[in-house]
C-alpha cells in the first residue's frame, strides 16, 4: 500500500495470483478497491491477470503521475517526499488519518472525528512555528519530530 504512487512510462503492473490458482492473499483485493480505480477495472485486473500499463494506470487514477523514465519518477517521488518532510509531521500525520478514517465513515462523523483531532492538534508548538516562518517571508519553520 502507498499513499502516493508515481510510475515510469515503462512500468506495468498486474495482479497475477489467479494464473496460478490462487486469489491474491497478502492485502491486494482487501486494498485494492481503496485506490481510487472502479470497481469494473479492479475486478478485471483480479479475474484475467492482465498488465496494466502505465498510461491506463495514470488514466484511472491508480498512480498520480507517469514520468519518461525511471530514473525521473525516482527523482519527482524524492521530490515530493522532501516537500511533505518540510512540514509539521503531526499535520501529516493526522491529516493521513483522517483522510484515511473519512474514505470509509459519513462527511458527519468525520467532521467530528477531526474536530477532535484538532482539539488535540492545538497542543502542539507547530502550528505557531507555522504561523511564525509565514510572516517571516521565506523562513522554514523547523518541527519537532513526533
Amino acid at each position: 500500500a502507498a499513499d502516493i504512487r508515481y510510475c515510469s512510462r515503462d512500468a506495468w503492473m498486474c495482479i497475477k495470483e489467479v494464473d496460478i490458482g490462487l486469489a491474491a492473499d497478502l492485502g491486494t483485493l482487501q486494498r485494492l478497491h481503496h485506490t481510487g480505480i472502479n470497481s469494473s477495472l479492479a475486478r478485471e485486473l483480479c479475474y484475467t491477470a492482465r498488465k496494466m500499463d502505465s498510461q491506463e494506470a495514470l488514466s484511472c487514477g491508480f498512480v498520480s503521475k507517469c514520468l519518461p523514465s525511471r530514473e525521473e519518477a525516482i527523482k519527482a517521488a524524492v521530490a515530493t517526499a522532501t516537500s511533505i518532510a518540510s512540514k509539521s509531521p503531526i499535520a501529516v500525520a493526522s491529516t493521513k488519518v483522517n483522510l484515511n478514517y473519512s474514505r470509509d465513515h459519513t462527511v458527519e462523523e468525520s467532521l467530528r472525528y477531526m474536530s477532535t483531532w484538532n482539539s488535540g492538534m492545538l497542543q502542539s508548538e507547530d502550528i505557531m512555528k507555522a504561523a511564525m516562518a509565514s510572516i517571516q517571508k521565506g523562513a522554514q519553520p523547523k518541527f519537532s519530530n513526533l
